[in-house]
């Protein structure tokens, strides 16, 4: 899939036309995620594609902790019909790196 930079993914998400989906475990995302990011770990994502289908017209930014699961998102979401579909390069760990900001459940 493509990759997105983390400058690319906060122009994107400043725009609104964007949704970010997380596909670590909930107890990874519970610890920290981006504020607004949906929660669909990667092993539930192919009964749980449904909950996106009404975000088909918007960019999709997948991302994890590195990028080795976002990018096999990406390929799921693609095949399920999804045509803008990013995965974020570095995942949480750059965007961290950034100093941008994450909320905790």
């Amino acid at each position: 899939g493509e990759k997105v930079s983390i400058l690319q993914a906060t122009q994107m998400l400043n725009q609104g036309k964007t949704i970010i989906v997380d596909v670590r475990d909930a107890a990874e995302f519970a610890a920290g995620h981006v504020r607004d990011a949906k929660n669909i770990p990667l092993k539930e994502l192919p009964q749980r594609v449904a909950e996106l289908e009404k975000f088909k017209s918007k960019a999709v930014v997948v991302m994890c902790q590195e990028g080795g699961r976002s990018s096999k998102a990406t390929t799921q979401l693609k095949k399920a019909g999804f045509n803008e579909v990013y995965s974020l390069s570095g995942g949480l760990t750059a965007w961290q790196a950034q100093g941008l900001p994450t909320v905790k459940i």
